[in-house]
């Protein structure tokens, strides 16, 4: 395994998008449509477009007529602009659609995914990618095979505070980072919700948050990990009867550097990541919020404080700008890959109390 290069894929467009061009001229936007429209797309998502410079909402999907008249009078759509699950393939004659923002329970993301691709629009899905390795394999060859970029949802590798922590561990700021530690997790409330179901989530807390705590490890280690050992812990099993609720795992890389995780669904204020370097240490905390993140180091002269930004806004921007300029966009669909082979080992490790290797991508 090799080390990749993080840097150049989360640098560069993060910043600049919050620069003004008030001298030059309006530029094309691209439509999007938005299939789910949860409490993401619907505090989060919709109100991004706003500040986006290449994107807009051009279409939703649903299947609660309810919500696509709210959506209606609230964005100024057309009935033609509001689709349902059943009539979703008819995308395929609408010229406003240029993407298609998937944003349901993970268990749909390969369908719509390869159903949008079929279509011909290219894809934005948030993550996880999929409920599994075959899955993402499917997703990703289905946007090959009809030419269309494929997005993954993975905000904090444009956000700035995480860009800047990226740079740091490429530059060997403060030495090279041997070690890294990284939670993420909260007290989930419903009992009922879709995420506590597993044949829709796929798991629990991993699959949901700790799944941040991961990409953080690997992005500021720079490289993909080779073994994990991981271990669950239950506090409500009639809760959490059918998927995880807190697993702390280890990871260990090609290099010999290590990384300790957690995640959870039973506690409020895990929310850090920390890197130790040869010659310092920094981090953040909260990391992985929508707003209102806080870095840090051991050297002032050194700090983590760049501008907040929009993470949504700054991530379909991205997209829409490397599909405009026909250019790669990053993280593409191999990273989902990438975190769901994680995923599966630490899973299987869960499962016989061994260490488990990582499969080859």
């Amino acid at each position: 395994m090799q080390r990749r290069p993080f840097l150049k894929t989360a640098l560069g467009a993060t910043l600049a998008a919050g620069l003004s061009r008030a001298e030059e001229p309006s530029p094309r936007k691209l439509g999007w449509a938005l299939v789910g429209l949860g409490s993401l797309s619907t505090n989060q998502i919709a109100p991004a477009f706003a500040k986006c410079r290449f994107s807009k909402l051009s279409a939703v999907v649903t299947g609660t007529p309810a919500k696509g008249v709210k959506w209606r009078e609230q964005y100024g759509l057309s009935e033609k602009q509001v689709y349902n699950y059943e009539n979703f393939d008819s995308i395929l004659n609408d010229p406003t659609i240029d993407v298609v923002y998937i944003v349901l329970p993970n268990s749909m993301h390969c369908d719509f995914v390869i159903r949008a691709a079929k279509a011909g629009k290219h894809v934005f899905c948030e993550k996880p990618m999929a409920n599994s390795a075959d899955e993402c394999r499917r997703m990703i060859e289905a946007c090959k095979t009809a030419k269309r970029q494929l997005g993954i949802g993975y905000r904090c590798q444009r956000e700035p505070h995480h860009v800047e922590a990226i740079r740091f561990a490429r530059e060997k700021v403060f030495g090279e980072v041997r070690h890294v530690e990284a939670a993420f997790g909260f007290k989930s409330g419903d009992p009922k919700q879709w995420r506590l179901r597993k044949a829709l989530a796929g798991g629990g807390a991993l699959m949901d948050v700790g799944v941040y705590a991961l990409q953080a490890c690997r992005y500021l280690i720079g490289e993909e990990p080779s073994e994990v050992s991981a271990i669950e812990t239950k506090t409500d099993p009639v809760k959490f009867a059918e998927v995880d609720e807190t697993i702390n795992w280890v990871m260990k890389f090609p290099s010999g550097r290590t990384a300790n995780c957690m995640t959870t669904y039973n506690l409020n204020g895990c929310n850090f990541f920390t890197a130790t370097a040869e010659r310092g240490r920094f981090g953040m905390e909260p990391a992985y919020s929508y707003d209102g993140l806080k870095g840090w180091t051991s050297d002032p002269k050194r700090p983590l404080d760049p501008p907040a930004t929009d993470h949504f806004a700054v991530e379909m921007d991205a997209f829409s700008e490397a599909i405009l300029n026909d250019k790669p966009f990053e993280p593409a669909g191999e990273e989902g890959l990438r975190d769901m082979l994680v995923i599966e080992a630490i899973y299987r490790s869960i499962a016989n109390g061994k260490v488990e290797k990582v499969a080859a991508q």
